[in-house]
């Protein structure tokens, strides 16, 4: 493993865990060279394509997840734990189906069921995009969908 600032080839793991359901081994390392530290995440790789609205397919890529997520969640206290946490969970639920095939469709649903249980505001921001919002009067009927569920 490259050390990600002084670029050497040898490091030591100094701590190793597993996530919190088991998804990755994370493991904290020092480099030989410079003595600094970082983080790698070992991952089983999946197989899982997803199949865009327009029917082009690509491998699954849970930093295209991330990244959208990390947009929806700007400004708010949510932490990358919390974020990794998420996309562990929406991969072990998409691994757990009989297909290797998953529409896009289906992780854009998960991401928003799960970003409506942490913080409604990310989840509206999610789905403005995600739904194509093209105007204020549907932000306003799903807050009214959201405030609605709280009574």
């Amino acid at each position: 493993m490259k050390c990600p600032y002084c670029y050497h080839e040898e490091t030591k793991v100094i701590d190793k865990r597993e996530t919190e359901e088991a998804l990755a081994t994370r493991r904290r390392r020092e480099c030989l060279n410079c003595q600094k530290r970082f983080t790698t995440y070992e991952r089983i790789e999946t197989d899982l394509i997803v199949i865009k609205k327009d029917g082009r397919r690509e491998k699954f890529n849970r930093e295209k997840i991330k990244s959208g997520i990390l947009k929806a969640i700007e400004k708010r206290p949510i932490s990358i734990g919390q974020v990794d946490q998420i996309i562990d969970n929406i991969e072990a639920t998409l691994k757990t189906k009989n297909s290797s095939e998953i529409s896009s469709t289906l992780i854009g649903e998960l991401v928003m069921k799960k970003l409506k249980v942490l913080d409604k505001v990310a989840y509206i921001r999610f789905a403005s995009v995600y739904r194509e919002f093209e105007d204020p009067s549907s932000f306003l009927e799903e807050i009214k969908i959201l405030t609605k569920k709280k009574r």
